[in-house]
């Protein structure tokens, strides 16, 4: 084979991992090995007398202890007229509870991060009376140190957010925030704050193009500082730099609505939509894969198979702690999951 054929074929592979269309991957994808196994019943135990409700936000702690940040709906789908309910919750390994806040304070818990200090970022995405689409800063106990964004969205400046979905700090402590969740209004894109808040930018519009959102969903980042998009109803992965550059677009996580990136570059995505009509020819659950290079290696499939269910039926935030142990926050079943290794 000559070097130019050889150098031809290395490009249009290294496209395939690139771009990797749904076309040519999805059976891959669906069927690749599942060494996890679910842990019986519902994890994670609340005081007497609560029930779990709609979760979407859980992170490890980060500090190496395996506890396990939870941001909880109050027993439903939101906590209008429940605001005595701590919504915030830190359960340690084995799903007792260590401690809980926010209560009051937050509408629609959606997105979480934990940053380099253990402070806990929560996105609002919910709103009544005037109150939600912010982003609240908490301490590791609770203390609000810091909160974005104009109460209930009511203004159009630029930190202010239309349903801000998911939340994460960079080692530098400059805040990213996912703005657009559930595509509400024209406010799809990417806003850039600094550590003390200030708003420094923000890019990508409506669309489905390159720098293009349709509910841009979860965020996560890798060890070189490249900020991974769940485009959610474009069924993709927008991968940008850290000034918002473009680098690239996988699809072959499927419609993500769940990203976490472990210490080892191991990159854990939720599926919890795609359907016959919404992304043909995948299944939803739980695809773990590099996020170095891009390859799928594990797939956790949604316990729900019926490929017309429009329902979320399993996870839609997904996290891993230090033991490799998966954890998938779940909407509609309301209640946290956790997978163990076989």
């Amino acid at each position: 084979m000559s070097g130019l054929k050889r150098s031809k074929i290395v490009i249009v592979a290294a496209m395939a991992v690139a771009t990797c269309l749904p076309g040519l991957s999805s059976y891959a994808q669906n069927h690749a090995p599942n060494p996890y196994r679910a842990v019986e019943g519902i994890w994670g135990k609340l005081r007497e007398g609560r029930e779990w409700g709609s979760t979407s936000a859980v992170a490890p702690a980060g500090d190496g202890s395996g506890n396990i940040w939870v941001a909880e709906r109050c027993g439903q789908n939101n906590c209008i007229d429940r605001e005595d309910i701590p919504p915030v919750l830190l359960f340690d390994s084995s799903g007792r509870l260590l401690k809980s806040f926010g209560a009051g304070l937050i509408v629609m818990p959606h997105g979480i991060d934990v940053d380099p200090s253990g402070n806990v970022w929560i996105t609002d995405t919910g709103t009544h009376n005037g109150k939600g689409y912010q982003v609240h800063k908490f301490s590791p106990n609770g203390e609000l140190l810091m909160t974005l964004g104009a109460p209930g969205g009511a203004d159009d400046a630029p930190d202010s957010f239309n349903g801000p979905a998911d939340v994460l700090v960079a080692p530098n402590g400059d805040i990213f925030i996912a703005i657009g969740h559930l595509g509400r209004g024209d406010d799809n894109r990417i806003a850039k704050f600094s550590s003390e808040g200030a708003f420094i930018k923000s890019w990508g519009k409506t669309g489905s193009g390159p720098d293009e959102f349709r509910d841009p969903h979860a965020l996560a980042m890798d060890s070189q500082g490249r900020l991974f998009v769940g485009d959610r109803q474009n069924n993709r992965i927008q991968i940008y730099d850290q000034e918002g550059n473009y680098l690239a677009t996988w699809t072959q996580f499927g419609r993500p609505s769940g990203l976490y990136i472990d210490q080892n570059d191991i990159l854990y995505c939720v599926d919890s939509e795609s359907t016959t009509s919404r992304n043909p020819g995948w299944k939803r659950g739980i695809r773990i894969g590099s996020a170095r290079d891009g390859w799928v290696t594990a797939f956790i499939p949604d316990p729900v198979l019926d490929p017309d269910n429009t329902g979320t039926s399993g996870s839609e935030g997904v996290a891993a702690d230090s033991k490799g142990n998966v954890y998938g926050a779940e909407v509609n079943p309301k209640m946290l999951r956790k997978y163990v290794r076989r």
